[in-house]
């Protein structure tokens, strides 16, 4: 996954995600595509993405959850893991 695609798929996260819920859906998109952006530069991800520079942090931050949870059966970003 390249850099611009991943940070197509963190905006339209972003975008998409239900009233309040933005920033969970920057964790979840570090948990279900930990593996594909690791090495990633964060912050360009985040820029790229549209969205504000400093949610790097949220982006790293499900990244290291990616290793102690898994999305439940019902979760809306569910279909974007398999």
């Amino acid at each position: 996954m390249s850099v611009e695609e991943a940070a197509d798929l963190l905006g339209n996260m972003y975008e998409n995600a239900p009233r309040g819920e933005q920033v969970t859906s920057i964790h979840v998109f570090g948990i279900i595509y930990a593996d594909a952006i690791r090495s990633m530069p964060k912050k360009e991800l985040a820029k790229r993405a549209g969205i504000c520079e400093s949610y790097y942090t949220e982006i790293s931050k499900g990244i290291r959850l990616a290793e102690h949870v898994q999305l439940k059966p019902n979760s809306v970003y569910r279909q974007l893991e398999e």
